[in-house]
C-alpha cells in the first residue's frame, strides 16, 4: 500500500490509538475511573448528556485533576515531535532533537531565572516564564550552531559535542541560580528531570496558542522542508528563501520547546525518537510527517506518564527517566547506523 492511502489509515489509527491512550491515562489513578464515565463527563461539561449516574467525587477528580494533566501531556508531547520533525528537517541531521541541541537546556535556564528572578513578572505576568524559556532557548540554539558549524557545514559528530559542551554551559547556570534561592531547589528539580505533577487547566491554556499557532505555520513550509532536504543550493534553484525559510522554523520550533518546557521541564528524546519512527513506517513527505508525529508524539508521552504515574505508586517518577530509557538505546543505533553509512 502506496502514497495518500497509506497515509490516511495510518493517520486514522493513531487518532483512534490517541483516543483510547487519552481514556487510559485519565481512568488511571489512586482512584480506578472506567473510561466509559470518563467520556461522561466530558460530554456533561460540554453539554451533551445530561450526566445522569456519574458520582459527584469521580467527576470532579476527572475535570479538576486529571483531564487538564492528561491534555498538558499530550500536548507536550506533540509540540516535542514537531520540533523535532523541523531541527532533523531544517538541519538535515538525523541526531537533531531539542534535548540534544541543548534548546531544552536553554530553556529551562530561561524559566529558572523568571522564578528566581520574578524579572519580567510586572510587565509580563503569567507569559514570563514561556517568555524568559524562549530566550533561553533561541540563546541556547545561537550557541549550539556557531559552535558546530565548520568548513563543511554541521556534521552528526560537531552537533552531538555542541549539544554536549551548550548543555553543560546551561547546568552550571542552573546550579549558579539555586546559590542565590536554595529554597526553590524543589521546583528546579522538577525543570532538571520533567514533570506534570503541577499541570492544571491554566498551564493548558498556556501551551495550547503555541501548538495552535506553531503546527499550521511549520505545515505551511513542509513543502520548502522537502526540497531542502535535496540540499541547500537545490533548494533554492527551486525557488526556496532557504534563510528565511530556515529562521522561521528554527524560531517557530524553539518558541514551541519553550512552551512545552514552561511547564514540564525537561524531557529528553520525544523529538527524536518519534521522528525516525513516523519516517520509517510512512515515508519522508513532511506534509504528513508533521501530523503524524504529532500525534505519535502525544502517544508516546501519555504513556510514558501512565509509567511514570503508576511503576512505584503512589509515588511517582519523574517522566524525563521513562522517555530516557526509550530515547538512549535509539539514540546509540541511530548514532552507529550513521556511522556504519560514513564508513567511520
Amino acid at each position: 500500500m502506496k502514497g495518500r492511502p497509506k497515509k490516511l489509515i495510518w493517520g486514522g489509527g493513531l487518532f483512534l490509538c490517541l483516543l483510547f491512550t487519552f481514556s487510559l491515562s485519565v481512568s488511571l489513578g489512586s482512584t480506578h475511573i472506567d473510561m466509559m464515565t470518563v467520556w461522561k463527563v466530558i460530554g456533561e461539561k460540554w453539554g451533551v448528556g445530561n450526566g445522569s449516574g456519574i458520582n459527584a467525587t469521580d467527576a470532579v477528580i476527572i475535570w479538576q485533576l486529571r483531564l487538564p494533566r492528561v491534555l498538558l501531556v499530550a500536548l507536550v508531547g506533540a509540540i516535542l515531535a514537531i520540533a523535532g520533525v523541523v531541527y532533523q528537517g531544517i538541519l538535515q541531521n538525523p541526531l537533531a532533537d531539542p534535548y540534544i541541541l541543548g534548546v531544552s537546556s536553554g530553556a529551562s535556564v530561561g524559566a529558572v531565572l523568571a522564578i528566581v528572578t520574578s524579572w519580567g513578572a510586572a510587565l509580563l505576568g503569567g507569559w514570563s516564564l514561556p517568555a524568559f524559556a524562549f530566550a533561553g532557548a533561541c540563546l541556547a540554539l545561537a550557541l549550539v550552531l556557531m559552535l558546530a558549524r565548520g568548513r563543511s557545514g554541521l556534521n552528526v559528530i560537531s552537533l552531538i559535542l555542541s549539544g554536549v559542551v551548550v548543555q553543560s554551559f546551561f547546568a552550571a547556570l542552573l546550579t549558579f541560580a539555586l546559590s542565590f534561592k536554595p529554597e526553590e531547589m524543589q521546583r528546579i528539580q522538577f525543570w532538571l528531570m520533567g514533570g506534570f505533577s503541577l499541570g492544571d487547566w491554566n498551564q493548558v491554556g498556556a501551551v495550547f496558542p503555541f501548538l495552535l499557532i506553531g503546527f499550521p505555520a511549520c505545515w505551511l513550509m513542509s513543502a520548502d522542508l522537502n526540497l531542502m532536504a535535496l540540499g541547500e543550493r537545490a533548494a533554492a534553484h527551486l525557488g526556496v528563501n532557504v534563510a528565511k525559510t530556515r529562521v522561521c522554523l528554527l524560531l517557530i520550533a524553539s518558541m514551541m520547546t519553550s512552551a512545552a518546557v514552561a511547564v514540564s521541564g525537561m524531557i529528553g528524546f520525544v523529538g527524536l525518537v518519534i521522528p525516525h519512527i513516523m519516517r520509517m513506517l510512512t515515508g519522508a513527505d513532511h506534509r504528513s510527517l508533521l501530523p503524524l508525529s504529532a500525534l505519535a508524539g502525544a502517544i508516546l508521552l501519555l504513556l510514558a506518564d501512565c509509567l511514570a504515574r503508576t511503576l512505584i505508586a503512589p509515588a511517582e517518577l519523574p517522566i524525563g527517566v521513562i522517555t530516557s530509557f526509550v530515547g538512549v538505546p535509539f539514540f546509540a543505533l541511530i548514532l552507529k547506523r550513521h556511522q556504519r553509512k560514513k564508513g567511520e
